[in-house]
């Protein structure tokens, strides 16, 4: 955690695509999270006919694209998810799923709209019982039993690391890819193929509730591609399911700025490369006028 960058950037979508390569223009250090594939959405786009100067394009073709502009740019892919952010005085300090700890100036939120609504009971026992970050939380489940509720298959990797501390694992997919666990610990994780619904409890989370079952649990993990901007970052003013922002993609909390399918509709991908352009730059004034100091 020595080292602090100037905008952290949380999304590889073309919303987050674009503010680096702005960024990195204006000469800024720094961070980007998310995939080295970008956008699973752009990657499995059939055709798209309104991108300037790229008419036609497959999103496949999109996706090489922008992959060789970063590269070109010398822009790395963090792979890892921030599932907090912290406002800490003078730069925003973020703690990753794999427990690692960044600290940036300001911060670029392009995660999309994929991170679905919250089950009942989620948001309440949040911090009591229910979690975003099996690294993070694992050690608290030694010798427990836990559910994990994942969005894709790479979660299976954040299970079998928590079947190798708590004393069993119920695992729910929510994708239709098969399921797959190292032998040393498949014997301690069951699959359910099943809906979730609710989340429920005393003083703190016991019971994840699905639409055929119900499954009695000491904590619960609940693993998205990406997490709400509202749990994300605690006080960051919300208009329905997206970060409110002006036009200068500025959010409520001064030096936080939002762009692309999170900042609102349409969902197209040349408005979220044109407000990922805009994010940067402001980013880039919002350093300059006060030197990265809320």
């Amino acid at each position: 955690m020595s080292e602090v960058y100037d905008v952290a950037i949380i999304g590889t979508g073309p919303a987050g695509v674009s503010a680096a390569i702005t960024l990195k223009i204006r000469n800024k250090k720094i961070i980007v999270f998310g995939s080295s594939r970008l956008s699973e959405k752009i990657e499995k786009a059939h055709e798209i006919n309104n991108y300037p100067g790229l008419p036609a394009i497959k999103g496949s073709e999109l996706q090489a694209k922008l992959m060789e502009h970063l590269k070109q740019m010398d822009i790395e892919i963090t792979e890892q998810s921030i599932t907090s952010i912290y406002p800490m005085g003078s730069a925003f300090s973020m703690i990753s799923n794999k427990n690692e700890i960044f600290e940036a100036k300001s911060v670029i939120l392009a995660t999309g709209v994929n991170f679905g609504k919250p089950y009942e009971g989620e948001s309440e026992f949040l911090g009591r019982g229910v979690s975003y970050c099996a690294t993070c939380d694992a050690p608290l489940y030694k010798g427990k039993s836990v559910a994990v509720v994942a969005a894709s298959p790479k979660e299976e990797e954040e299970a079998a690391f928590l079947a190798e501390v708590a004393s069993s694992v119920v695992y729910v997919p929510l994708y239709k890819e098969e399921v797959s666990f190292p032998p040393s610990v498949s014997g301690r994780i069951q699959v359910i193929h099943d809906v979730p619904v609710s989340v429920e409890g005393d003083m703190k989370a016991r019971k994840l509730v699905l639409k055929n079952m119900d499954v009695e649990t000491d904590g619960i993990f609940i693993l998205r591609d990406s997490v709400s901007p509202a749990q994300l970052i605690q006080g960051i003013e919300m208009d329905g399911n997206h970060v409110a922002v002006s036009r200068k993609m500025e959010t409520s909390i001064p030096g936080v700025f939002a762009c692309g399918d999170i900042a609102g509709a349409p969902y197209q991908y040349i408005k979220s490369a044109g407000e990922g352009n805009v994010a940067a730059l402001s980013a880039v004034n919002y350093l300059s006028t006060t030197g990265g100091k809320k």
